[in-house]
């Protein structure tokens, strides 16, 4: 059974962490790799070069609408694509664990899991910017949604 009284804070929880390793990620490709490097990169596996900063693009932007509770469900769904994009051109081949050379596809696979539950689970407490599902409802979903 779920506490209704929790989940939200359990949703707002993953929503934050989720949001911050977005911007974690972002951060990497735009201050250690720079936009160039990782246009290059992409290059160098056979994608467009001005893929990465569409990719760039959208992880900061999920990034901050998951931290700040706002379109939690799109952004949450907005990432789900590039991780799996990461596994199928880079992770893959390197086997399952992310400890192995190149790093495996472990990590981004549990991020694009953990993605599609905060698509499932709403906004959770504390959101800018409640679902309409939710307000819809008169809150009712779970208590502290529209908090």
């Amino acid at each position: 059974m779920i506490d209704s009284r929790t989940a939200p804070y359990a949703a707002l929880v993953l929503r934050v962490t989720l949001g911050a390793l977005f911007l974690a990620h972002a951060s990497l490709k735009l201050f250690v790799f720079t936009p160039a490097g990782t246009a290059k990169f992409f290059g160098s596996l056979g994608f467009p070069p001005e893929l990465a900063y569409l990719i760039m693009t959208v992880e900061v932007l999920s990034g901050v609408a998951l931290i700040l509770g706002v379109w939690t469900r799109y952004a949450a769904l907005a990432g789900i694509p590039i991780l799996l994009g990461a596994i199928f051109s880079v992770h893959g081949a390197a086997g399952f664990f992310f400890t192995n050379p190149k790093g495996g596809w472990e990590f981004p696979a549990f991020w694009a899991i953990a993605l599609a539950a905060q698509a499932l689970l709403g906004d959770g407490a504390y959101a800018l910017r409640p679902s309409r599902d939710v307000a819809a409802a008169g809150g009712q979903l779970s208590g502290a949604h529209s908090r």
